[in-house]
């Protein structure tokens, strides 16, 4: 994909300094695909600043995405409408005198605060029937396939084609932020391959992280296995199966994974939110896909490699999150030699330098 401006900029979008609100999606990887929004909004609006807002476990994700003037940091109860944090929020958003707010999710909960906070253009789709909380209301959204093009497309004029491509999310973590990183968790001078085992549905779960983890490390490559503390049991296994060379990186701090994947020569991932985090950081980066599209769900920047069965059964893809057909077939049928193989490939065509 290019990063070619799917919008000319007036003059009068020069002039306009205004700022933005971004109210992205709170899943890790969706909130990074939302990067693509800023960079379709400093392309039309250079001079704006944007700020998202975000919950705490995605707060680290805007520190590093160019263009993000702040991240402001809110917690929403998931259920429930919390009308007094609703209230907080629409206060804090009032003081920062935003022009306009962009609204991905089509949840009415989601326009609350933007609308309370008297937001002049309050964009976004009709959604859950979001008459009078947003005053932009788009439409069409089931006609757009993809996630970024729902998304993307509301940073456009209304009526305004979409691109060919659309800018790439980026992660941009600063080089010594890094090796400081590196230098005290991680000390060794061997190129690391960072492992994601985790994801939200256990049908996109690849079963032999263990296995391949283990012949990784046997080649004399490090390992680390990274994800938040809901695969902190998954990374306890890895690494008891796996022996000597495979260490936990698992932990509450996203920042942590970050830098590690940041760090590392390669990530082998499934199609999580890690996956989109490796992508948009540069790091080469293996999607392992069964159940899912990866048409639809695969990060826009590219991976290094798509790694799906050779034998895919008829139900793939299925898009469900538990299997309930063939016994995970899309997943078993993937071997960890296989990937392994492919993972020094990767390394190879990266040209893995020792201690990165």
């Amino acid at each position: 994909m290019n990063s070619a401006s799917p919008h000319q900029t007036t003059p009068q979008d020069a002039a306009d300094t205004r700022p933005i609100l971004i109210v992205p999606y709170m899943w890790i990887g969706d909130f990074v695909r939302g990067h693509t929004v800023v960079r379709v909004l400093k392309q039309r609006w250079p001079n704006r600043p944007v700020d998202l807002l975000t919950t705490p476990l995605c707060a680290p994700l805007a520190d590093y995405m160019p263009g993000v003037r702040s991240g402001i940091v809110w917690e929403l109860p998931r259920g429930r409408l919390a009308l007094a944090r609703q209230r907080g929020l629409a206060a804090l958003l009032r003081e920062r005198n935003y022009g306009t707010a962009l609204v991905l999710p089509g949840t009415w909960k989601s326009a609350i605060a933007p609308a309370m906070a008297g937001i002049p253009e309050r964009i976004g789709f009709f959604g859950e029937v979001r008459f009078g909380l947003l005053n932009r209301l788009r439409w069409g959204e089931r006609s757009l396939p993809r996630f970024i093009d729902k998304n993307a497309s509301l940073a456009l004029p209304a009526g305004a084609p979409l691109p060919a491509d659309w800018p790439v999310p980026q992660l941009q973590v600063p080089a010594e932020e890094i090796t400081r990183w590196r230098r005290s968790n991680a000390p060794g001078a061997n190129p690391a391959v960072a492992l994601a085992p985790g994801s939200v549905g256990a049908s996109k779960r690849w079963p032999y992280y263990a296995e391949a983890a283990r012949l990784l490390a046997a080649r004399g490559l490090e390992v680390w296995v990274v994800g938040g503390p809901g695969e902190k049991a998954l990374a306890a296994e890895i690494v008891a199966a796996a022996g000597t060379g495979v260490r936990d990186m698992t932990g509450t701090d996203l920042r942590n994974g970050v830098l590690a994947v940041a760090a590392a020569s390669v990530a082998i991932s499934n199609d999580s939110g890690l996956m989109h985090v490796a992508a948009a950081l540069g790091t080469p980066t293996m999607g392992i896909f069964g159940p899912t599209s990866p048409y639809l769900w695969a990060p826009l920047n590219g991976l290094a490699a798509t790694v799906q069965t050779t034998t895919p059964p008829p139900c793939e893809p299925c898009q469900r999150t538990i299997c309930t057909m063939y016994d995970h077939a899309c997943m078993r049928t993937i071997l960890a030699a296989d990937v392994v193989t492919l993972a020094q490939q990767v390394l190879a065509e990266a040209g893995a330098r020792p201690g990165h």
